[in-house]
């Protein structure tokens, strides 16, 4: 890789969508065989996990798609079917020659899914709520989208789960909105990682909507 490959430095210090877009359309490429391989990337293995070992069940939304890392585990499991959404349309282009979602839909969740109300049973996401991309403002568009009895699995960067609003946010959502929140504590890396975040943790928010 070159020095001006886009690193998880650069995606920790996003702040804003445009910021989203432009780094993500330099790391579509080789984000799999680069970061995800090179950084032993196993959130995604975790979140589908979660998802499947909760109940979960299609059609999925997977969240934050990128390249499709999760989603592809989701149908290892048997999952399906599933759609992708993202901010990045190179990292949707990326995740759709792999022939694993029904469709794409590039979004910035801030500005909500462009989806009818109710169209997915299972909601999950890795990778996404984390520095620099989501916070806890992007769950109401998400709930919007899910059915009632919808299973999500939203893994949630371990450092910013307090700091970032989402413990109280979840809070408030499991007064009426949602229900059976758990959140088990993964690693983001394997034991082949190396450098300053290789034992980063995350929060996998596991809960259905009413």
């Amino acid at each position: 890789m070159s020095d001006k490959t886009p690193d998880l430095h650069a995606a920790y210090a996003l702040e804003t969508p445009d910021d989203n877009r432009r780094l993500y359309a330099e790391w579509a490429g080789d984000y799999d065989t680069g970061f995800a391989t090179r950084e032993d990337y196993q959130l995604h293995i975790h979140t589908a996990r979660a998802f499947v070992g909760a109940g979960g069940q299609g059609p999925v939304l997977d969240v934050g798609a990128g390249t499709g890392l999760c989603g592809d585990v989701l149908v290892g499991l048997g999952v399906g079917p599933i759609d992708a959404t993202d901010i990045s349309a190179q990292m949707l282009d990326q995740a759709m020659r792999k022939d694993i979602y029904r469709d794409a839909i590039e979004a910035d969740l801030n500005e909500g899914i462009p989806v009818p109300r109710e169209s997915y049973s299972g909601i999950v996401s890795s990778g996404t709520f984390t520095h620099g991309h989501l916070g806890p403002e992007a769950l109401l568009p998400l709930l919007r989208v899910a059915r009632h009895g919808a299973q999500f699995a939203l893994s949630i960067n371990a450092q910013h789960y307090e700091a970032l609003g989402f413990a109280e946010a979840l809070h408030k959502l499991a007064q009426g909105q949602i229900r059976n929140l758990s959140l088990p504590e993964v690693r983001i890396y394997g034991d082949l990682a190396v450098g300053p975040n290789k034992d980063d943790t995350a929060l996998i928010a596991l809960f259905e909507r009413v």
